[in-house]
Parts: structure tokens; sequence; C-alpha cells
């Protein structure tokens, strides 16, 4: 393990780059740059908000900073997970000139969506101060739930990335499996409004979870309950350790696919 772990240190400095290079490349040539990373989920917010307000406009209070707070999770996982999963058929040409520890690549689209999360919490932000909703001292803990996506995301993004570089297929079907898990999270409905056989297996979702645990704690002042953090940590170290295992069985036939 210490092995490993001083490897990681010695790479650090690279991983930095990488992240700044994916960071760069995302935004080149934008007229607005970072600051899609803002609009994007606001826009999304207002979509969402005119199609479904008709039908939860009753059950849900302040309808837009709900489907708001949704997609700051939501969002991070899809589009993390989405990069990471091309991340090493992208970076082909330099893992064939040197050798770099290859989950490199993908932590830093990990990484760089890290700016897009930072920025849907500020679009969250203001929209709150725009509704005049009530803030919570608790909104601070909210960096919690958000470090579990992050994680989690890490190890959903090592086991894609380890198959797409054979399957490429996986690169399509992500899309159709994506839209799916949207329906599947509670991001623009209720749970309050599932019957209790859907509501069992909208729960098995990891991200439903981690969800209702960032509103708790950015919008309601509710402090999550002890079973739910250790909940999404044996989630999350359950699939990094799954992505770790499966991206150094695959890692060295890399090569032969790209």
């Amino acid at each position: 393990m210490s092995t490993y772990f001083n490897n990681f240190l010695k790479y650090k400095p690279l991983l930095s780059e990488l992240t700044m290079r994916d960071i760069k490349t995302r935004y080149r040539r934008s007229v607005l740059g970072v600051f899609w990373s803002l609009l994007n989920p606001l826009c999304q917010m207002i979509v969402l908000s005119v199609v479904f307000s008709s039908l939860f406009r009753n059950d849900i209070e302040n309808f837009p900073l709900y489907i708001l707070s949704g997609q700051v999770i939501f969002n991070f996982f899809t589009e993390s997970t989405s990069t990471a999963m091309s991340s090493i058929i992208g970076s082909s040409s330099l893992i064939k000139k040197a050798y770099i520890p290859k989950y490199l690549f993908v932590l830093s689209r990990i990484l760089s969506s890290g700016v897009n999360v930072l920025a849907s919490f500020a679009a969250l932000i203001v929209v709150m101060l725009a509704t005049h909703q009530e803030f919570h001292i608790t909104i601070i803990l909210a960096i919690i739930p958000i470090i579990f996506v992050v994680v989690f995301s890490s190890g959903v993004g090592l086991i894609l990335a380890s198959y797409a570089v054979k399957f490429r297929d996986i690169i399509h079907l992500y899309g159709v499996f994506i839209t799916a898990l949207m329906y599947m999270t509670p991001i623009i409905y209720p749970m309050s409004m599932l019957p209790e056989t859907v509501k069992k297996i909208v729960m098995l979702n990891p991200l439903t979870n981690m969800v209702i645990m960032f509103r708790n704690l950015a919008l309601d002042g509710i402090l999550p309950s002890m079973a739910s953090i250790l909940l999404a940590l044996v989630e999350c170290i359950v699939v990094v350790a799954l992505g770790l295992y499966v991206f150094y069985k695959k890692q060295d036939s890399f090569i032969l696919n790209l």
C-alpha cells in the first residue's frame, strides 16, 4: 500500500497538470468559458421547472430550488463518469509514448468536473438568495455528500474506463443508462409521491441517498442520520475498491486496444 501511495505522491504534479489541461480543453474557444458551468445548471433548472411544475407544484415548495439542489449531485456524477469513461481512449497517444500511471487520466477527468459542481453550488446559492430561501448553518456541511459523490464517481469512472477501452459500445449505451438513472433519482419528483414498492427500488440507487442528504443539509437544515452516512460511506468504499481492482486487472491490456 505504501508503494502505491508513494507512487501517487510522485505523480501528483502531473495529476494537477492533467486536470488543468482537461479544464482548458473543455472551454477552449468558448466565448463565456467557465461561466457556462454556472449557466448550464440554471438553464436546466428553468426547463425542468417549466415542464414539471404543473405536476409537482402543490407537493414541493420552491420547485426550481428543489430541482437545482438535485442537479448539483446528479450532474456531477453524470459528467465526471462520462468523461472518465473515455479518458484512457482520449489519452492513447500519451500512453503509448511514456509510462504514466493510467489511473491519473481517470482521476483528472473526475477532478476537472469539480469545476462544475462548484459552479452548480454557486448557482444554488444565487437562486436561494433570489427566492429569499432561508439559509441554515447546515449548508456548510453540504460538502459531505459532495465528497461522497466525488469518491463514488471515481470508483464508477475507473470501472467504466477499464471496459470502454475494449468495448466502445459502452460509451453509447451509457447515455441511455444515465437517462434511466435520472428518473430513478428524486431530482424532479418528491419521494412522498412514490408507491412503497417503487420507493424501495429508488432507494437502492446510491445517488438517492446522496441527493436527499445534500437537500436536507443545504435547504432544510436537517442533519443526516448516522445510518445514511454509513450507507454512503460503505457504498463509496465498495465501489472504489471494485474500481481499483478492475482497473488494475485490465490496465496491462489497454495498449493492445488503443
